[in-house]
């Protein structure tokens, strides 16, 4: 019972994405774009949480389907543009983008079809996030305050870049 609500479970979580992703490209509306994104970013983590990887599940709703989603709608939102209409245009590669969808469809099948699959009889261990996290914070304890600074200083160099300059300020030369 348990492998048919698992095989069943995939093939519904994996139309969900398609769907999304469909929706998502072929959406005229910006907005509307980015709720599709957060939809197949929350589909991809249901995968990761099928898979037994709680954690990468996690991080994918955190990360992904919060954060990045969040600041993209923020984006569109605050970008001042007089007619948004004229930036949402369709160009004239549609046919060629196809073709090249369906030619990477084509090879990414074939590939996969000629892979071997190796199968361990390990199973999954059954807290991996409490394992992470005692990693993370005993012994890659530096490299993970390193990458703390590092998007610190991302986020302060962010916010330097989009501060808005006043007309009326004087600049510093």
């Amino acid at each position: 019972m348990s492998s048919v609500f698992q095989i069943g479970a995939f093939w519904l979580i994996s139309l969900v994405i398609i769907f999304a992703a469909i929706l998502m490209v072929s959406s005229r509306q910006l907005v509307h774009m980015v709720l599709w994104m957060a939809v197949c970013f929350l589909g991809v983590a249901a995968m990761y949480f099928l898979l037994d990887a709680d954690y990468l599940g996690l991080v994918q709703i955190m990360v992904y389907a919060g954060a990045v989603s969040i600041m993209m709608i923020f984006g569109v939102m605050l970008t001042q543009r007089p007619d948004i209409r004229e930036s949402l245009l369709f160009n004239s590669q549609l046919k060629l983008a196809v073709l090249v969808v369906l030619l990477l469809l084509v090879l990414t099948g074939g590939l996969t079809y000629q892979a071997t699959w190796l199968q361990t009889g390990q199973a999954v261990p059954p807290n991996t996030i409490e394992h992470i996290g005692t990693l993370l914070l005993s012994r890659y304890v530096i490299p993970f305050e390193v990458a703390a600074v590092l998007l610190l200083v991302a986020l302060v160099g962010a916010i330097v870049i989009a501060k808005e300059v006043k007309p009326g300020a004087r600049s510093r030369d």
